[in-house]
C-alpha cells in the first residue's frame, strides 16, 4: 500500500510583494525619494509650460500692462501729478501682488490634469500621495521669477529706481517668492474642489481682487473710508506691500515682515491640508 506525498498548499491570500516593488515603496517613503519625486514633477510642469509659452501671458505681459496702466492713467491723479512718484509708492507692491495673482493659474491647471485622468497615472506610481501637489507648486517659482524680472525690468525703464541696497531687494524679491507660493494653496485647494478650470479663475478673481485694491498697495489707506481703514489694514496684502516698499525704497519694515511671515505661516496651515484633502477625495 503505498502513500502519496503532496505538497503543503500555499496560504490563501494575495501574493508578498517581490523585491523590487518592496524596494520601490520604501525607497519612495523616504525624505530624499519624497524630494526627488517632487523635483521631477517640477520638471513636467516646466517642459509643460515651455510647450505651451502662451501660458506664460499672466507674469509676462500682463504686468507690463498693469504697470503702465497704474503709472500713467491713475499715477497723476493719486499722487498729486507726479506720476514718477507713484512709480516709487506702487511698484514695490504691484511686484508682491502681482506674482499673488499670478498664482491663480495653478488651480486652474491642476483642475485641467486632473478631467484629463492624468492624476490617475500618478495614483499608480510609488510615490507620496502629496508629491503632485507639491512639485506642481515647486515649478511656480519659476513664473513668479519671470513676473519680478519683468516687472523690475519694466519699471527701471520707465524711471523706478531701489533706494536701498542689494541684500535688501534680494530679501523683497524673497519675500514676494514666498508669499506667493503660501498664497498659491488656496488655488490649488479651490481647484480640488471645483469641477472646471474656469471656475476655479472665477472664485480666485473674486478673492484675489478685492484683498489687492482694499489693500495699501495702491492708494494709502487714509484716503479710503474710515470704516475701511481698519479691514485694509489688517489686509495681508497691505503688510507684504508695506514691507516690499520698506526694503526696496526705505522705511519701516519688522512690524510689517512680521505680520507678512504670520500671514504665510496662517495660509500653509490652513490650506495646504484643506488642499491634500481635496485631493485624496477628488484624485
Amino acid at each position: 500500500m503505498s502513500t502519496a506525498l503532496q505538497s503543503p498548499a500555499k496560504p490563501a491570500g494575495p501574493p508578498s510583494p517581490g523585491p523590487v516593488s518592496a524596494t520601490l515603496t520604501t525607497a519612495s517613503s523616504s525624505p530624499a525619494s519624497y524630494f526627488s519625486h517632487v523635483l521631477t514633477l517640477a520638471k513636467r510642469g516646466l517642459i509643460k509650460t515651455w510647450r505651451t509659452p502662451e501660458a506664460l501671458i499672466d507674469v509676462t505681459l500682463q504686468p507690463i500692462i498693469f504697470l503702465l496702466m497704474f503709472t500713467y492713467i491713475f499715477g497723476g491723479a493719486i499722487a498729486g501729478g507726479s506720476q514718477q512718484q507713484y512709480l516709487q509708492f506702487v511698484l514695490p507692491s504691484m511686484m508682491g501682488i502681482g506674482i499673488a495673482m499670478a498664482g491663480v493659474a495653478i488651480g486652474q491647471n491642476l483642475n485641467a490634469d486632473i478631467e484629463k485622468g492624468v492624476f490617475d497615472r500618478f495614483r499608480s506610481l510609488p510615490i507620496g500621495r502629496s508629491v503632485p501637489l507639491v512639485g506642481a507648486v515647486a515649478a511656480d517659482v519659476v513664473r513668479y521669477l519671470i513676473s519680478i524680472g519683468v516687472t523690475l525690468g519694466m519699471a527701471t525703464i520707465l524711471g523706478f529706481r531701489i533706494q536701498t541696497n542689494a541684500i535688501a531687494t534680494i530679501a523683497a524679491i524673497g519675500l514676494a517668492v514666498a508669499f506667493a507660493l503660501c498664497f498659491c494653496w488656496i488655488s490649488v485647494w479651490v481647484g480640488m474642489k471645483v469641477r472646471t478650470p474656469g471656475a476655479v479663475q472665477g472664485i480666485m478673481f473674486l478673492l484675489v481682487l478685492p484683498l489687492s485694491f482694499v489693500s495699501n498697495a495702491y492708494v494709502p489707506t487714509s484716503t479710503m473710508p474710515s470704516w475701511m481703514q481698519p479691514v485694509a489694514n489688517a489686509n495681508p496684502m497691505s503688510h507684504l506691500a508695506s514691507a516690499i516698499r520698506g526694503l526696496m525704497t526705505g522705511g519701516p519694515v519688522t512690524n510689517d515682515l512680521l505680520w507678512t511671515l504670520g500671514w504665510m505661516a496662517a495660509l500653509l496651515v490652513v490650506f495646504v491640508p484643506l488642499a491634500l484633502r481635496g485631493y485624496r477625495r477628488r484624485a
